[in-house]
């Protein structure tokens, strides 16, 4: 069994910068992926980011390209620093755990790769 905690998100104005924080415990050896995930109102889930644990392989969205880093600390906590922020990036942003090595051919981009989901975290960019 394993839980996520995310923190971080918050307000910010347009260029600024928020680091987002996705803490896994309990059975950690079954995780291949941690992705990052975002929701507008009214729009449907969108891929931000995603890291295999193995190969520390990053994949970005075209939108976040860039302007979004991820990083692993070694307590398996992953990091989505987000600079240069717009007021598109506004959402509410999920972090996900994968155990299926099969999403790699995609970058782990669709939200059915993912096993748990954390409790997600408002990002909010003013213009």
């Amino acid at each position: 069994q394993v839980q996520l905690v995310e923190s971080g998100g918050g307000w910010v104005q347009t260029g600024g910068s928020l680091r987002l924080s996705c803490q896994p415990s309990g059975r950690t050896s079954v995780v291949y992926t941690t992705g990052w995930f975002r929701q507008a109102p009214g729009k449907g889930r969108e891929f931000v980011a995603s890291l295999t644990w193995s190969n520390m392989n990053a994949h970005y969205a075209d939108s976040v390209q860039g302007r979004f880093a991820l990083s692993r600390d070694n307590d398996n906590t992953v990091w989505l620093q987000m600079n240069r922020l717009k007021p598109e990036d506004t959402a509410v942003y999920y972090c996900a755990i994968g155990q299926d090595e099969d999403c790699a051919g995609h970058g782990c981009d669709r939200v059915h790769d993912y096993d748990l989901w954390g409790q997600g975290t408002q990002v909010t960019v003013s213009s």
